[in-house]
């Protein structure tokens, strides 16, 4: 894999001219090779500052990480480790790879200028509605792998919008077309590469889900606007037993934190279990960093707990740092595992827990120490009214913790 990093290194290098080339502003449209014919398209603006914007329905993502030389272009989306490496081909056409170098992933791209839609529909008109919610299983058929989802969706025309949860977290803005019964939605953001493709009708989904060029799976769904997903507060627990969380890791200074020490005495406080690499824990930071904002006085504290990817203890803190800086994070994030993000082994650094289903998981502790409530996953933004509930619940249960 290294190898293959430096060719593609020695390819752009060699192709670069001796004047700097310009991105036109505008739209593109990007798409990432997945393989057997599956193209998964992104939207994009770009600006005459040469920033881009990647557009999934109604979320913006800015990435200002751009760097062009002679013929080529660099870019790398906000906080995530991808790297986009590409060569102009003329002023409308950028081709490349989209690199992760901690997880050995390389994915071919290709930018178009002037090209507004996501995905390429003929005459044909939708032949089915799925607006509403429906009941669904990934990989139906295979026990080890089988979960159970939430898909929530809005159709107008050919043009279909919304998003899966599942008992983890959503699947971002997921954004698509419906023509004659084919079903095709994407989404992109700077991590995640979805691409679900299916056969409708008024009442069924039958497909196949793509995570970028390395994973796919089946999937069923039936019309079911009555249905709803587990409990996110009642699926991780403490053991019999256990009434408090205890750990001691380090963050970026190589200062160990626990929760014995000062700063969290007769504080309500979230720990929060989490991951640079990791969409919907970044959405889930973003929230609490808007609430600490939106509530100077607050005795609330939060902590987090990062399990990283990264292969090295010095990368995993770089990429906390950037995600930091990039969140302005303002509460300690502590480095609690690095080179794999297994949750088997997560667990054992936290053996008072059941298990550790998800990356977000928020454990609530009272101002005695005593754990209150544990919140697996994170229902975004993208999922709408679950959302509004969640927030409504969260600003209840704290303002309810802080006043004991």
């Amino acid at each position: 894999m290294k190898n293959l990093y430096l060719l593609l290194f020695i390819l752009i290098a060699g192709c670069q001219s001796d004047v700097d080339k310009e991105l036109k502003a505008g739209s593109w449209r990007l798409t990432l090779d997945l393989g057997n014919d599956n193209e998964l398209p992104v939207l994009i603006e770009t600006t005459k500052e040469s920033q881009i914007i990647l557009i999934n329905d109604k979320e913006r993502i800015t990435v200002k990480d751009v760097m062009i030389k002679g013929d080529s272009i660099t870019f790398q989306p906000p906080i995530f480790e991808g790297i986009f490496k590409g060569i102009f081909i003329d002023n409308k056409t950028i081709k490349g790879h989209f690199i992760k170098p901690s997880l050995d992933r390389v994915v071919p791209f290709n930018m178009q200028y002037g090209k507004p839609h996501r995905f390429k529909v003929g005459t044909e008109e939708a032949s089915a509605n799925i607006t509403g919610k429906w009941e669904t299983v990934f990989s139906p058929d295979n026990d080890a792998d089988r979960y159970i989802a939430l898909g929530i969706f809005n159709q107008n025309d050919q043009r279909v919008t919304g998003t899966f949860r599942t008992t983890t977290g959503d699947y971002r803005y997921l954004d698509g077309v419906i023509e004659g019964n084919q079903l095709k939605l994407s989404t992109f953001d700077g991590a995640h590469a979805f691409l679900f493709k299916a056969t409708v009708t008024d009442s069924t989904i039958n497909g196949t889900f793509y995570s970028g060029n390395h994973w796919q799976e089946p999937f069923t769904a039936q019309l079911n606007n009555d249905y709803e997903l587990p409990d996110a507060r009642e699926l991780t627990y403490l053991k019999e037993g256990y009434e408090q969380l205890d750990f001691s890791f380090k963050d970026s200074d190589g200062t160990s934190i626990s929760l014995s020490d000062s700063q969290f005495e007769n504080k309500v406080v979230l720990v929060q279990l989490l991951g640079s690499w990791c969409p919907n824990c970044m959405e889930e930071t973003q929230f609490y960093v808007d609430y600490l904002k939106s509530n100077p006085d607050t005795d609330v504290q939060v902590i987090g707990l990062a399990f990283e990817y990264a292969r090295t203890e010095e990368k995993a803190f770089q990429s906390i740092e950037r995600m930091k800086k990039q969140l302005q994070i303002p509460y300690p994030i502590l480095l609690a595992q690095y080179g794999n993000v297994d949750k088997n082994i997560a667990q054992e650094k936290l053996p008072m827990l059941n298990h550790i289903l998800s990356y977000p998981t928020t454990i609530y502790i009272d101002k005695n120490g005593k754990v209150r409530r544990i919140h697996t996953g994170f229902n975004g933004k993208a999922t709408g009214d679950s959302y509004v509930k969640f927030k409504d619940d969260f600003y209840l249960y704290l303002d309810s913790l802080s006043a004991e």
